[in-house]
């Protein structure tokens, strides 16, 4: 039966559809009304707070412990500053993708790594050798994102951090809500966001506070539908979705690479020592994956006219799309599959995550993608874009980096 997160008791009151699913064996809200419009444009318009306690976190820490962590990830933690973030991937033997995440130095010799999956074996599997402690520290943090373009103002009234100079990809320790905790300029929306790290005592306190907060600013408790439609537009890949754990895989063709996975720019094959690194210079040497993870926007006056062939208007599911769709060249040659879509509300186009072979990846490229109205099979024209889709200003930006230039020029 799933467990409950420390925000158990204010997400259940506030979730009225009783809309729910399993993530990492604890319950999270898919959406607190019948739908997840309101929380999804609260994320693009204000702000959303959604609890992604269930993420597992592992904190790492000894005299060897960047070492070990740059032998397991493909980054090199060993470059990574106290109060910075790394996003990465790691990888088995073969060079196939395990999982991606992030990884913060949080000062004095301690890391701390998220990720999706459990990982605390395989961990343990390659520290010999190494002078490190790892703990599985998931239960012992409750974690709140905070999303939207006025998250900044919402979670500034609240902490004693200097939001205005934490950086993307920055964490810092501080009081939030009377507590101690950490704050990180994370986030799965692409927008403008922050993570909020505390013991699970505080874990009320701290929403109620944000609640308190947020309210003069439109902020509204989010779940995982109206997530996934951001993520889609920010070009975020999802594990399990846009690619399979190779520990997951029952067949080698459903493995990937962090090149096929996106996540390719995360590698860095001049670097020794890390797992998977001597299986993907043979793949590179050899020319190269055969997928790429691409954007595709799906041409809409072509969805109009098929809808209208059945004198009905066009529907799209008012929530994010996990069904593999085939994808097909001009020659009606199967080339790939969509594995993400979603009609984008914010930017008025329908949209879609797709693996397709690396000779139908360049942006412009013409492809097909299989709808299905009234149970019978079609095909939309569906062109590769360039991403994220949907990139603001605001999520890099940051205020007291903008005020020192411009005081330096002047």
């Amino acid at each position: 039966m799933p467990r409950h997160t420390p925000f158990h008791p204010r997400t259940a009151a506030l979730c009225h559809s009783y809309a729910w699913k399993e993530w990492a064996g604890q319950l999270a809200v898919c959406n607190y009304d019948r739908h997840s419009e309101r929380e999804y444009f609260a994320f693009r318009h204000n702000a959303g707070l959604i609890d992604v306690s269930p993420l597992y976190k592992y904190d790492v820490r000894g005299p060897d412990a960047a070492d070990f962590l740059a032998h397991v990830w493909t980054r090199d933690c060993n470059k990574l500053k106290p109060g910075r973030m790394y996003y990465g991937a790691m990888c088995n033997e073969d060079g196939h993708t395990l999982d991606d995440g992030t990884i913060a130095n949080l000062g004095e010799g301690l890391f701390r790594a998220t990720t999706s999956e459990p990982w605390l074996g395989w961990y343990g599997r390659h520290s010999r050798g190494f002078d490190v402690s790892i703990e599985d520290v998931t239960d012992r943090i409750a974690a709140l994102s905070l999303q939207g373009p006025l998250a900044r103002e919402i979670l500034q009234g609240i902490t004693d951090a200097d939001l205005d100079a934490l950086r993307f990809f920055g964490i810092t320790s501080c009081t939030v809500a009377g507590q101690a905790g950490h704050i990180s300029r994370t986030g799965y929306t692409g927008d403008l966001g922050y993570e909020i790290w505390v013991d699970p005592d505080g874990a009320l306190p701290l929403w109620d506070a944000l609640q308190t907060a947020g309210a003069p600013f439109g902020m509204q408790p989010a779940g995982l539908d109206a997530m996934d439609v951001t993520r889609i537009e920010a070009g975020f890949v999802l594990q399990g979705v846009d690619y399979v754990s190779a520990k997951s895989c029952i067949t080698e063709s459903l493995k990937s690479t962090p090149d096929d996975a996106s996540l390719g720019w995360t590698v860095k094959l001049d670097r020794e020592g890390w797992i998977g690194r001597d299986a993907l210079l043979r793949e590179r040497d050899a020319g190269g994956s055969k997928w790429q993870l691409v954007g595709l926007e799906i041409d809409w006056a072509e969805l109009e006219q098929l809808y209208d062939s059945y004198k009905l208007p066009p529907h799209l599911a008012p929530h994010a799309s996990r069904a593999a769709l085939p994808v097909w060249n001009a020659d009606g040659k199967q080339v790939g599959q969509a594995t993400s879509s979603t009609w984008s509300p914010q930017l008025k186009r329908y949209i879609a995550l797709a693996q397709v072979h690396r000779p139908y990846a360049a942006e412009g490229t013409a492809l097909t993608i299989e709808h299905t109205p009234e149970f019978e099979r079609h095909r939309i024209t569906a062109t590769v874009v360039d991403k994220p889709f949907y990139n603001p200003p605001q999520k890099t930006f940051t205020p007291a980096k903008a005020k020192a230039k411009k005081e330096a020029v002047a």
